[in-house]
């Protein structure tokens, strides 16, 4: 199987508590890293959801902006400020 790497979406900008900790997140690669590496939570209902969501963008079974729209709402069940940018 390959993996499509290159998908990108919006930016999310992620701020959390610590001001030294702020991620720009627009690829389901970055998402993946920045969910399983740096979240504050790894056990929200909307953080598993954002990961199957990842590994189905990746694997092409999803829509990228499904993942945009899943990070926003785990970074809400964390209590992470999540920035959209649109182009």
């Amino acid at each position: 199987m390959e993996w499509d790497t290159t998908i990108e979406f919006a930016p999310v900008i992620l701020l959390f508590k610590d001001p030294d900790r702020l991620f720009s997140v627009r690829t389901a690669i970055g998402a993946a890293n920045m969910l399983i590496k740096e979240f504050p939570s790894d056990d929200g209902e909307e953080f598993l959801a954002a990961i199957e969501i990842c590994l189905d963008v990746v694997k092409g079974n999803t829509d990228p902006e499904q993942l945009r729209a899943a990070i926003i709402r785990a970074a809400d069940e964390a209590g992470v400020t999540a920035i959209t940018v649109l182009h």
